[in-house]
């Protein structure tokens, strides 16, 4: 999952060489906090966040073929 995620917010922002990306487990679910260039949040939260909710139901697809549930966080 930290690939895919990673992989598509490398093609939406200019400099994908500041892409961090952190996991955190809590109960049931994973926590995936992605951090991004300061110039680039607005690409990756697109606008009025569809991208960034695009993201997130991608990101919930693929972990529930895995039996997860995962979320994802974008800080600035």
């Amino acid at each position: 999952m930290n690939d895919f995620v990673v992989f598509i917010a490398s093609h939406l922002v200019d400099s994908p060489e500041m892409i961090a990306l952190e996991q955190e487990e809590r109960e049931d679910k994973i926590v995936f906090r992605l951090r991004v260039a300061q110039h680039d949040v607005g690409k990756v939260i697109g606008k009025k966040g569809r991208t960034a909710q695009s993201l997130r139901i991608l990101l919930a697809a693929v972990a529930a073929r895995q039996g997860k549930r995962a979320i994802l966080e974008i800080a600035e």
